[in-house]
């Protein structure tokens, strides 16, 4: 697949929510992935999410898993990852395995086949996995080859403290790949060291970003990525075209060093 970008498309800016605790954090986040499903739903009749890791899937779960007002509409989800470590699925290092440990083995409505992973049978050969995923996007976004990029309605992603998101390094030559929609990573400075990734073509696409961040160790990252962006570290690189958005969700430790302006949460 051929990704296209277009230097006329104006590129949005960052939105920072900030909350006291992980507990607001979490209830707002949900309240938003909702307003964000429902739209979807409306425009297509799917939700197609791609997420990360890390603590991410633990935040999402506490208020989307076993609501009363039955607002999360579980079949209608078609569930991506942003990137993933070469390992069998059920190894520790997965972020499959640990997206199902805590949400998706929650959620019975949620069905396997909603949830695109990668090929097990290739986890030695990083390039034709990379196609193979890419297929799946291909598959579900556009039904036939496409030089499009595929549009998720959301992307759910963290920072490391040096700045990276996804599969996304700092001084990493992925930073400039702009012709697939995944890309092989053979030599992470995180292990392990083989993974794939989805690009900048497809988070930058995508109808919103949020980026969900909790905790004092991504406080310089968070600083430096919001208000020192001519640094191009790679989570500041996340500028999806407008009328796409990027939204920061953090928790006031998160946010501590940032004097970039906060916007009050309302949907």
């Amino acid at each position: 697949m051929v990704g296209t970008q277009d230097p006329k498309h104006e590129h949005s800016e960052p939105t920072l929510y900030t909350f006291g605790t992980g507990d607001e954090l979490s209830e707002a986040l949900a309240n938003f992935v909702i307003k964000v499903q429902n739209e979807a739903i409306e425009r297509r009749n799917m939700f197609t999410v791609a997420t990360s890791g890390g603590s991410l899937p633990k935040l999402l779960a506490k208020n989307l898993v076993g609501r009363q007002d039955k607002a999360v509409r579980w079949d209608k989800w078609q569930i991506f990852f942003a990137d993933e470590r070469l390992v069998p699925l059920d190894h520790e290092d997965s972020n499959f395995d640990l997206c199902n440990k805590e949400l998706f083995s929650k959620v019975p409505e949620l069905q396997r086949s909603q949830i695109h992973t990668i090929d097990e049978s290739l986890l030695n050969d990083p390039d034709e996995l990379s196609d193979q995923y890419e297929k799946q996007l291909a598959d579900e976004f556009a039904g036939k080859d496409s030089v499009r990029n595929p549009v998720f309605d959301l992307v759910l992603l963290g920072m490391g403290p040096d700045g990276h998101t996804a599969s996304l390094f700092p001084d990493h030559p992925l930073l400039g790949e702009h012709g697939r929609w995944v890309a092989p990573i053979f030599d992470s400075p995180k292990p392990p060291l083989k993974r794939i990734t989805l690009t900048y073509p497809v988070l930058n696409h995508a109808h919103h970003v949020a980026f969900v961040l909790t905790g004092e160790g991504k406080q310089e990252a968070l600083a430096r990525v919001l208000s020192e962006p001519e640094h191009r570290l790679p989570a500041s690189r996340v500028r999806p075209f407008v009328p796409g958005d990027v939204l920061y969700f953090a928790d006031d430790l998160a946010a501590k060093q940032t004097e970039y302006k906060r916007t009050p949460f309302n949907l």
